[in-house]
Formats: C-alpha cells, sequence, structure tokens
C-alpha cells in the first residue's frame, strides 16, 4: 500500500552543495554533506554546515540522522541524533558529528556525505491531564526492560502491585469514546 503524495519542501541553498538526495530508491534519508573540510580528534565533536536551510511545512519535521557506513567504518555518529529541523526553522541545517572512536582521526573533506535528512509528518497532539493511566503489559517496566518476561529486572514482581496498576480505572480524556476532537 502506498500512499505517495509527498512532501513539498522549499529549499534554499546556503552553500555550494548538491540537492540532498536518497542514494538508491525507496530509500528513507536525503544525504547531507559538509560544507567544509574538518579533522575530529577521537572523543571529539565538531558542528559542521550542510549548506541547506529548509521551509518545512506545517504539521511535518526533518529529523537529522547518523549514516550508517560512517558509524561502523569510523565509529562517528550525529550528537544529538535524531536532530530536530522543525517546520519554523529557517537557517542552515547544521550536524554535530561525534568521533567515537578511541584512537583515530576522521578526516572529512568539504562535500563528504555526513548525516542524512528524514522529513516525517506529525500529528498534532492534544494532552489530556488525568490522575491514573490505563494498564499494560509492559506496566511501569522501563529501561532494559524488554525481553525480562513478568519477572522484571529485580528478578521478582511483586503481584500486588501489578494488580494495582493494571485494574485502576483509567480516566477519559474529553470526547474520548465519541469519535471527535474538542
Amino acid at each position: 500500500m502506498s500512499d505517495d503524495e509527498g512532501v513539498d519542501v522549499l529549499l534554499r541553498r546556503t552553500a555550494d552543495v548538491p540537492l540532498p538526495a536518497a542514494a538508491r530508491p525507496g530509500d528513507a534519508g536525503l544525504d547531507l554533506v559538509t560544507t567544509e573540510a574538518v579533522t575530529i580528534g577521537p572523543g571529539q565533536r565538531r558542528t559542521v554546515g550542510t549548506g541547506i536551510a529548509l521551509a518545512l511545512p506545517p504539521g511535518t519535521a526533518a529529523f537529522v540522522l547518523p549514516r550508517s557506513g560512517l558509524a561502523a567504518r569510523h565509529g562517528v555518529t550525529v550528537l544529538n541524533a535524531p536532530g530536530t529541523v522543525d517546520a519554523g526553522y529557517r537557517g542552515e541545517v547544521r550536524v554535530t558529528l561525534l568521533n567515537t572512536d578511541t584512537t583515530e582521526a576522521l578526516h572529512l573533506r568539504a562535500g563528504d556525505r555526513v548525516a542524512q535528512l528524514v522529513v516525517t509528518s506529525l500529528p498534532t497532539v492534544h494532552l489530556h491531564e488525568v490522575t491514573t493511566l490505563p494498564g499494560s503489559d509492559r506496566g511501569e517496566a522501563g529501561f532494559g526492560s524488554t525481553g525480562l518476561g513478568a519477572t522484571g529486572p529485580s528478578g521478582g514482581a511483586d503481584a500486588a502491585d501489578d494488580d494495582e496498576r493494571t485494574s485502576a480505572p483509567a480516566e477519559q480524556p474529553p470526547g474520548a469514546g465519541h469519535g471527535g476532537h474538542q
């Protein structure tokens, strides 16, 4: 099933760079290049320009993500991944790269691919504050809890606590179950 209406994004080049493009048909990310030659030493970070500025339509955002090849070959990642480009931002998209390698510096030339840009639609979020939340199979199990089963990281679960979390009636947000927004 394909809903390929696409998203029209206005782009202004701030430097002589190629337009961001997918490497292969169907790829989610559009390659971003650096506008400058830089050396990033072991454990160091560096923010580089990409030579582009965007005007994203309302209801969308762009996310700057690491390139898997740079990560696998050189240990380089995008420090704040994913970096968020909001629809209202009009400045140059910049990328903060981190060299996680402990011994080798990374040498980049202007025009080298350093990250990828993924544009996506976002729903409008309407928060509804409640005093209790509905139960779920996961409950309050957090970091590292996936795949540990019902016992969780402590090696045992308190059935009374579990029953209390999942059996309490949840408050309904305004308009819930009526198919409309308020």
